[in-house]
């Protein structure tokens, strides 16, 4: 387990998750505030192995919880708010959390239940060719995931473009949508570091991620489309250090990114090469890509095939037709 410093008055500890696709432990970083007292960077996942690391994290920092002043949040997903309360229980007070707009309804206690959404995304990846059987296996897969999480009574709005000082470091909030509508990185410009969450990963790339509008609307958020765009502005900062989501801080950012476009190119190639038999459903191109995918992988593995076929249509490359309550997709002429 990892516990170390990482960047002036920064600790980034590890906690376990139980993804192997997430890409390793998740970090959660302790920022040192002025007068005593650390911010957190995310949260970690509230699972009880999650949580004990998060304390055994905090004691070899030889820090407590009650010093905890806020908890800001790079984006919505489990391993990364859900031992949030768990923060504040041991704590033995309410700590402020904040996330972009954007996220809030996954983090907040008044969000919808993925219960509640789960007929939407059904309905959704039935017209990209998913089968019943494939259904039950992500209902159960994902709804799984969600039982390690509590929700948060309360949360506040975080502002792009806002700098949160702490301690040492002058944090500008950037938004980086792609692999959530409303991830946030964190940049020191003086000091050249960026806590990345996980915009913006070295070993891997982040899982582009289906999301629906609140009542089920398609093209809702083109998530890779997104990506994109937010690798282009964060490939142009200046940096010496990426303090990521998941895995060691790194730095040549621009290798990383650059290796990141390569990799999505040969994807988008190999879709290429499935569509040349004729129009596939999502779901038939998903198992051209990924043949020896895991059924609990499959949410994720049908995500990032759609969202390579999105950016695909968008360069006109390849055509959606609807028939038979199904998309197909073919390469365009």
């Amino acid at each position: 387990m990892a516990v170390e410093p990482c960047a002036p008055g920064v600790t980034r500890i590890a906690v376990p998750v139980p993804f192997p696709q997430a890409g390793g432990p998740v970090n959660v970083y302790l920022v040192e505030e002025d007068g005593g007292g650390v911010m957190m960077f995310d949260a970690g996942i509230g699972s009880r192995e999650g949580i004990a690391a998060l304390e055994e994290g905090f004691a070899r920092a030889r820090r407590r919880f009650d010093e905890v002043t806020r908890i800001v949040l790079s984006h919505g997903h489990v391993d990364h708010y859900g031992a949030a309360m768990a923060v504040m229980e041991r704590a033995g007070r309410s700590i402020p959390v904040f996330v972009h707009p954007a996220d809030m309804g996954k983090v907040e206690e008044r969000g919808r239940a993925w219960r509640e959404l789960f007929p939407l995304y059904a309905a959704h990846l039935v017209k990209l060719g998913v089968p019943a059987d494939a259904l039950e296996e992500i209902g159960r897969e994902l709804g799984g995931g969600f039982t390690l999480a509590r929700r948060i009574p309360e949360v506040t709005p975080l502002a792009p473009g806002e700098v949160l000082r702490v301690g040492q470091l002058a944090l500008e909030v950037l938004h980086m949508p792609g692999h959530t509508p409303g991830l946030v990185c964190l940049h020191d410009r003086a000091r050249r570091i960026l806590f990345s969450g996980d915009h913006l990963l070295e070993k891997i790339s982040p899982n582009p991620v289906i999301e629906l509008g609140p009542e089920g609307e398609e093209g809702f958020f083109r998530p890779l489309r997104a990506y994109l765009a937010s690798l282009s502005a964060v490939r142009a900062l200046e940096l010496d250090v990426v303090l990521p989501g998941h895995g060691a801080p790194f730095g040549e950012h621009r290798r990383v990114i650059d290796g990141l476009l390569q990799f999505g190119d040969r994807r988008r190639e190999r879709i290429r090469e499935a569509l040349d038999a004729g129009p596939l459903t999502a779901f038939e191109v998903t198992r051209a890509l990924f043949p020896t995918s895991r059924p609990g992988d499959l949410f994720l593995a049908v995500s990032e095939t759609i969202a390579n076929l999105e950016v695909m249509e968008d360069r006109r490359e390849v055509l959606r037709r609807f028939s038979d309550r199904v998309y197909r997709f073919e390469r365009a002429a």
